[in-house]
């Protein structure tokens, strides 16, 4: 599991001491918070189901979230539906088991997908194209798929902010991998191309 924000963190924590089945981890944030509202008590959830956070009529791009980038998920989507591109932005929740189901929906009913992750390449991104390329939910070429990760090198220490501005996990970046991502707009269309 990896907390979105404070009140998932408090939710994961009353998930992990109701588990007794077996091994359970949860990727505990460092930092500062968002600044939600805590619930008065954790509330176990249900395990490997990830949440949709908002889900506009017509939207041609999924933000899924694995941890604390989604807070910069809405902040991208609410950029690009500024420009009229709509973004439904999900929080995956858990890694392991991933939620099967919610990741195939979005890859169906959306053009482009992106992961965004505070892991290295070949993590939460890399495990969902699996999924997806075992479903064949890839074999029709219909979404296209990108998974943003902290680079696979050395980064000098810093502020958070400064140092996932230099990953690419920040607003602006992850909406500028959209817009990079978006398939050509139709011909006659208003909006503006964006290839």
């Amino acid at each position: 599991m990896a907390a979105a924000d404070e009140a998932e963190l408090v939710h994961m924590v009353a998930t992990c001491h109701a588990h007794d089945s077996g091994p359970i981890a949860l990727r505990y944030p460092r930092g500062e918070g968002v600044g939600v509202d805590l619930p008065e008590r954790g509330e176990a959830l249900p395990i490997g189901k990830g949440r949709i956070v908002r889900r506009p009529e017509g939207a041609r791009v999924a933000l899924l979230s694995l941890g604390t980038r989604l807070a910069e998920a809405g902040k991208a989507a609410d950029a690009l539906e500024a420009e009229g591109i709509a973004v439904t932005v999900a929080d995956a929740r858990f890694a392991k088991p991933l939620d099967e189901a919610l990741i195939l929906d979005l890859a169906a009913t959306h053009e482009v997908l992106i992961t965004l992750e505070e892991g290295s390449v070949g993590g939460f991104g890399a495990m969902v194209l699996h999924l997806l390329a075992a479903k064949g939910a890839l074999d029709a070429g219909r979404v296209r798929v990108r998974t943003l990760t902290l680079p696979d090198t050395y980064q000098d220490h810093n502020t958070p902010d400064a140092m996932y501005r230099e990953a690419g996990l920040d607003a602006q970046s992850i909406a500028q991998t959209v817009r990079d991502t978006l398939p050509e707009r139709k011909a006659g269309s208003s909006r503006l191309r964006l290839a």
